[in-house]
């Protein structure tokens, strides 16, 4: 397929490098959509148009020439696996659906 439009992306994991006096603003237009998993890092179920909402939204307070911020998309759970080692926050969410 050649067009990302043929996909249809049902759980992302976002991960972002932001500067400082923006990381609030990022970090709550993140967790409107995403589940916070740890520092920069959210994770959750999500349909396509709101991976577009919320890049737009996020496209909007940061700085891409000094901020960083990368979304991992998972088109199927068939072929991907999670290991955590150490201490799992509470909150937390099983990725096996």
């Amino acid at each position: 397929m050649s067009s990302k439009d043929n996909f249809n992306y049902n759980y992302v994991f976002l991960f972002y490098d932001v500067k400082e006096k923006r990381v609030g603003k990022v970090f709550k237009k993140c967790k409107k959509y995403l589940n916070h998993w740890q520092k920069s890092v959210f994770r959750g179920a999500i349909s396509p148009s709101s991976i577009i909402e919320l890049e737009n939204e996020l496209k909007k307070v940061i700085n891409k020439e000094e901020d960083f911020i990368s979304i991992i998309k998972i088109m199927n759970f068939k072929t991907i696996g999670e290991t955590t080692i150490g201490n799992i926050n509470k909150n937390t969410e099983d990725i096996f659906l």
